[in-house]
């Protein structure tokens, strides 16, 4: 019986969404994870911290980027938003870009899927040709990336000079002062519940940058796991050529990567399909390697960096990953390591209870106190310091903001000039609600901290007190503890105004 063309067509999608959901499944406790730890850095690490561990490209600085990328295990989404923040921070460009590939190819869960899926030789291959990608990315990447790109880039990130591309450039400031927060000790930093609600806003920030990217890529992964049969990448491939099919492979491998958009441990199952299907070994490793050059991230890297940086960026990424598949294709053959049996499996489309799922249900857990810090931050001390962008969503730290307005008696901070345009061409639709009288009552519209003279907005204060029958708000935890240990201090310079 002939399936009529509209049910068939109804199938396809729902069988390619189904897919994509599932490999959204697979990394999305990584994507919390790099989201998350890319927030911490840019609330907690200095500008001077960041230049001190990462602050150039040679052989140290490069290893340390290496472990730290090992260490922080993130989703290619996340690892290149992380890599943003580092770079942004003062980190060197190229150890940046170490720490992007290291977070992706050189972390353990990787590891476990490619065993799971493919075999452990293909683990021990990710573990074998990552370093050799990374020491080429530096000694290429020393010579192809201008210092002049690199500075315009870093004044891009700042908010300043670069023209604004179309839809949100967003900026970060975190650093750009050295918030108090950021000086001190690391046991006062990481007991400071404002510290965490800083960390959480900008975990958010990232995301709600990303979103698109994220929705676009795994959707169309998945139309393209099931619309696009295993023959059809098999056909792609040379057969029987020697070293020129494994050439061809190893080019190939990480074109496929790039229009397929599937990204980190997600693009396991497809690397099986291909291993399947005929692709070589090295192919393999390459298309691999290159879940860094999906489209999604490559207009990413375009809105960070700008669109020359980008294109440098995408043929380097592209050159070393190709050679570092031909170097352990080399190798493996060589040490009569490369498998004789190719899997079947490309991706489960159902829920099973294994370490994923439950990784999957730790890290809700996580990504639901991270939107609860993100959305009380400012009684928890952050709404004082930093604001969001009405028209993006974005946390901007007030005194380095690129961009603000006065509308309605309120001041409104931008991430860019973009946001900025945006709101001045209508800021009714972006502006908050005018609060009525009535609920004013019984709080001042403003106050005045009296540890440190700072303007306090009382119905977002980070602490309140009562002394002597008068209410006082402050800016931060530190003063009213500074208030508690000797208020008539503090009361009688009120006293004095």
């Amino acid at each position: 019986m002939t399936v009529p063309l509209a049910t068939s067509v109804v199938l396809d999608v729902g069988r390619s969404l189904r897919e994509g959901f599932f490999m959204f499944w697979e990394t999305l406790w990584a994507l919390v994870l790099g989201f998350g730890l890319s927030g911490a850095v840019q609330a907690f690490v200095s500008r001077q911290e960041m230049q001190r561990v990462m602050g150039d490209h040679r052989p140290k600085a490069v290893t340390r980027a290496s472990f730290l990328g090992m260490a922080s295990s993130s989703c290619s989404y996340a690892a290149t938003a992380m890599a943003k923040s580092l770079f942004q921070k003062g980190a060197d460009f190229l150890s940046a870009m170490v720490f992007m590939f290291a977070s992706t190819n050189l972390v353990i869960e990787l590891g476990i899927v490619l065993v799971i899926s493919m075999g452990w030789q293909f683990a021990a291959a990710e573990f074998v040709g990552g370093p050799i990608m990374i020491v080429l990315l530096v000694l290429v990447g020393a010579w192809v990336v201008r210092r002049s790109m690199i500075e315009a880039a870093r004044e891009r990130l700042r908010g300043g000079g670069a023209q604004q591309p179309a839809g949100h450039e967003h900026y970060v400031a975190a650093g750009e002062g050295d918030a108090d927060l950021q000086q001190l000790p690391w046991s006062v930093k990481l007991r400071s519940k404002a510290g965490w609600a800083d960390a959480a806003s900008y975990t958010m920030a990232d995301l709600t940058m990303l979103r698109k990217e994220l929705v676009i890529g795994y959707t169309i992964a998945g139309f393209l796991a099931v619309l696009v049969s295993n023959s059809v990448w098999n056909a792609v491939f040379l057969h029987g050529h020697g070293f020129w099919t494994s050439l061809e492979n190893v080019i190939v491998g990480p074109f496929i990567a790039f229009i397929s958009f599937v990204c980190s441990i997600g693009n396991v199952p497809m690397a099986a399909a291909l291993w399947h299907g005929g692709i070589s070994f090295g192919g393999v490793i390459s298309f691999i390697f290159a879940d860094l050059i999906a489209f999604p991230l490559v207009v990413i890297y375009r809105k960070f960096y700008g669109t020359r940086l980008t294109l440098r960026l995408f043929f380097l990424f592209y050159g070393v990953m190709a050679a570092a598949g031909l170097a352990v294709e080399g190798i493996f053959s060589a040490a009569r390591l490369i498998p004789k049996t190719r899997p079947r499996m490309i991706v489960a489309t159902n829920f099973h209870w294994n370490y994923t799922a439950i990784l999957n249900i730790i890290f809700l857990i996580v990504f639901a106190v991270l939107y609860w810090l993100y959305r009380n931050r400012e009684r928890l001390g952050v709404g004082q310091r930093c604001a969001i962008d009405p028209v993006c969503g974005m946390q901007v730290e007030k005194a380095n903001a690129p961009a603000e307005a006065l509308y309605g008696g309120v001041m409104y901070f931008f991430c860019s000039d973009r946001c900025h345009e945006r709101f001045e061409a209508d800021p009714e639709r972006f502006a908050a609600p005018e609060v009525e009288p009535e609920e004013m009552e019984g709080e001042p519209a403003a106050a005045v901290d009296p540890a440190c003279g700072m303007s306090v907005d009382p119905s977002s204060a980070a602490a309140h007190r009562t002394f002597d029958g008068i209410d006082y708000w402050f800016c931060g935890a530190g003063c009213a503890e500074a208030f508690d240990a000797d208020p008539n201090t503090y009361t009688a310079k009120e006293r004095a105004h």
